[in-house]
């Protein structure tokens, strides 16, 4: 059952790269399950795809968003079209930004901003197609400590599909 009282935090774990369907799954999703308005808390590391899709629900809907980031220079590491964009604009909107201290572009980086999400939210969810972490600190590396810390995960997925 998922929590939705005062003072809940949503945390967002996924694939940069959502196949079709994904991410209306997990938009209907949200809309039918999470509060609105000052009730709706968010963490995201602000990634392209999972994390900026929830990031950007997060603030249409009124809530407030906490952003955990890897490293300094995050956003040279996004890639997708118009990602680096939406990553500064979400920045700014943010009303907390945490850094972590990895100097450079890194797994265990990636591991790190992961786990630190985990430990800042009470219920994750996870667009992951239930396969193994591509490298570490991977959706399912997050959803696996997440399992660990007994925080609860709802694992947001279309049966059949397959990423690429």
């Amino acid at each position: 059952m998922l929590r939705t009282e005062v003072n809940v935090r949503f945390g967002v774990t996924g694939h940069r790269v959502l196949p079709p369907g994904i991410a209306d799954h997990a938009m209907d999703h949200w809309r039918r399950v999470l509060p609105t308005g000052a009730a709706l808390f968010g963490v995201s590391s602000l990634a392209d795809g999972a994390d900026q899709l929830f990031a950007t629900h997060v603030l249409a809907s009124g809530g407030t968003l906490e952003a955990v980031l890897p490293w300094p220079d995050y956003a040279g590491s996004l890639t997708a079209d118009g990602s680096r964009a939406r990553f500064e604009d979400l920045v700014r909107a943010a009303t907390t930004v945490i850094t972590l201290p990895c100097e450079t572009p890194s797994d265990q980086g990636y591991l790190a901003a992961g786990q630190a999400l985990v430990d800042r939210c009470d219920h994750l969810f996870a667009l992951w197609d239930g396969l193994p972490a591509r490298g570490l600190g991977g959706t399912a590396d997050v959803v696996a400590y997440a399992r660990f810390r007994g925080c609860p995960v709802t694992v947001l997925w279309i049966e059949g599909v397959h990423r690429d």
